[in-house]
């Protein structure tokens, strides 16, 4: 009786091990793994966006963030 008991102990335990512990330990692997390189990716193009939104100004003319915009205020008419 103790020896199936046993058995049936090391059984559930394999079972415990290979069909959930080490697929969930191959699959959270698998997700980080993707998740880094999705992340560098992103980096990468945040920083081509960025190389190509710079402004190519030469350091003796001004800027165009110094001089009010006129596009910040639009006038209305109130119709009653």
């Amino acid at each position: 009786m103790k020896y199936v008991f046993y058995a049936i102990l090391i059984y559930l335990a394999y079972q415990l091990i290979f069909k959930l512990i080490i697929p969930v330990y191959i699959a959270s692997r698998r997700f980080k793994k993707q998740f880094r390189e999705m992340h560098t990716r992103m980096q990468e193009q945040m920083q081509q966006q960025q190389q190509a939104n710079r402004p190519t100004t030469n350091p003796g003319t001004s800027t165009r963030s110094s001089q009010p915009g006129s596009g910040d205020y639009i006038e209305f008419e109130e119709v009653k």
